[in-house]
């Protein structure tokens, strides 16, 4: 099992991979016509709860069997538009409200992604929030088309497309490979524009109808606030009570969004590097923010001269901004300690040393290089395909703009303004992106320092969000700030959102807490 710093590498991994690489590959388990029956046939539908262990091998459906959990599969339209043709499945957990005395009602849980299963994180988040645990059953929905719903999966033989690097060449290796990604997903347009973050939040609701419940609470992190903020544009009479944790802008959210992401990453590895700097003893990457920054200058200078040997892998400029992206992992010692590891060890082995990765490298290198075994990655560029069409079909139009921002987004430029397989996508979106502008109660809560969910677009979701209001976590460095989950905890932010879910009760006004 992985640590918590592990999870969170991880995470920051799908986040780097996002920006540079994805796409949505799609065989899907389609049910027969429903020969003309409306939507009403979904939001009557019973669920037959069962165990969630699938075997004695199932470690997390024997986890979540052991915490009281039973498990589901909802029957869902592929299109909610045509109820009337094919049907997916759609799988969910219910953790069970732990004082049903005092249960106050169900909440939707997701944690980000998209193209991540929520079934196990949800037993995560119940185990880590005893006060939310206590009032509300918790629902784990996979996502269509992930996880242990319907899959959807072009069998792609590598997860990432990497940074276009210092040079053209580099920028066509990531054009042939997006190019090659959106080619494998051709056979299955008929379900690539209803992989759509709208189509998931009609997903939500036929099971809220299904479950039996007028209203639902929701608590979405990460590209979880996307699809909350769909939601409730879509079902404003619906939601109860609603925390959005890290909140994306809906009007930039798409294949696009990590573009500008670079200087807000580039800030959060300074912040880093103030750390280390304070640390240099024990690190030995310079006593100054501004030397350990021209320690990482260092290497990347190095690996655009001639790729460099780790062990069993090679680390170029194609790869090494996607293993410097990591510093998103988050602001703790614990995870900083292990960041300046991994940067320690890249330097020797630039330097001729010898070195050998460190457990987290190895991982990462070993995880770049190996195929989309379980569609994954494909699912979250088939997500972001659907719901915002690519800024441009003319990767001259990415080369451009990377050029362009040489000077002022020279290391993770390359990386999120280069093109994505949505540049080629084989299949238009099928609806408009969701223009979200409501009046529905909400909180939101995140810090000014969060290099992927960046607080001017945390200020522009919240102007959109006209019934929110917002916490935020001031001198944080970190991507998503309540629950502990992937981000060290803050007694502060902890207590406005237990407080919000228990009593129902928005703060009068915005607020602030201190990191």
């Amino acid at each position: 099992m992985l640590s918590p710093r592990g999870r969170a590498m991880c995470a920051a991994a799908l986040a780097a991979l996002t920006s540079a690489s994805l796409i949505t590959g799609c065989t899907t388990r389609a049910g027969a016509a429903t020969g003309g029956q409306g939507p009403a046939r979904f939001e009557r539908q019973t669920l037959a709860w069962h165990s969630c262990a699938d075997g004695p091998k199932d470690a997390e459906g024997t986890a979540l069997d052991r915490a009281g959990a039973r498990c589901a599969e909802a029957t869902v339209p592929l299109d909610h538009r045509h109820p009337e043709g094919r049907t997916l499945t759609v799988a969910l957990t219910r953790l069970p409200a732990t004082d049903p005395a005092h249960r106050h009602g169900t909440l939707f849980y997701n944690p980000g992604g998209p193209g991540v299963p929520v079934r196990a994180l949800a037993l995560q988040l119940r185990q880590a929030e005893p006060e939310l645990a206590a009032r509300y059953d918790v629902i784990g929905m996979d996502p269509r088309f992930v996880g242990r719903s319907s899959p959807l999966d072009c069998g792609w033989p590598s997860v990432s497309i990497g940074s276009a690097g210092t040079g053209r060449a580099g920028f066509e290796r990531t054009v042939a490979r997006a190019r090659d990604l959106a080619a494998r997903c051709a056979d299955h347009r008929t379900e690539l524009p209803h992989v759509s973050t709208r189509d998931t939040a009609r997903d939500m609701d036929v099971i809220r109808a299904a479950l039996g419940e007028r209203r639902i609470s929701y608590l979405g992190s990460s590209y979880g606030t996307y699809l909350g903020q769909v939601y409730t544009q879509l079902f404003p009479g619906r939601t109860d009570r609603v925390v959005l944790d890290s909140t994306l802008d809906a009007d930039t959210y798409g294949p696009d969004q990590t573009a500008a992401l670079g200087p807000a990453v580039t800030r959060a590895l300074r912040n880093w590097a103030a750390w280390a700097a304070r640390r240099d003893s024990t690190y030995g990457l310079g006593s100054t923010a501004d030397e350990v920054m021209e320690s990482v200058g260092e290497l990347d200078r190095a690996v655009a001269r001639a790729p460099v040997r780790l062990g069993a892998h090679t680390v170029d400029s194609g790869n090494l901004p996607q293993l410097l992206w990591n510093v998103t992992a988050g602001d703790s010692d614990e995870t900083y300690a292990g960041y300046a590891a991994d940067v320690r060890v890249l330097l020797r082995a630039a330097r001729g040393d010898g070195a050998e990765p460190t457990p987290s490298l190895e991982q990462a290198l070993t995880g770049l290089a190996a195929p989309d075994t379980d569609g994954s990655f494909a699912v979250q560029t088939a997500s972001q395909c659907a719901d915002r069409p690519a800024a441009s079909r003319d990767p001259e139009t990415y080369y451009r703009d990377i050029q362009a921002h040489r000077a002022d987004d020279p290391l993770f430029g390359p990386l999120t303004r280069t093109v994505t397989p949505c540049t080629f996508w084989p299949a238009a979106p099928a609806e408009p992106p969701t223009a979200v502008r409501n009046d529905v109660p909400l909180l939101m809560v995140g810090d000014t320092g969060d290099p992927a969910a960046v607080y001017q677009g945390q200020l522009a979701a919240h102007r959109a969000l006209r019934g929110s209001r917002l916490v935020t976590l001031r001198g944080a460095f970190r991507h998503t700030v309540y629950g502990g989950l992937f981000a060290p905890r803050n007694p502060c932010v902890e207590h406005a959102v237990n407080a919000y879910l228990t009593t129902g009760v928005l703060p009068s006004r915005d607020s602030t807490c201190r990191n």
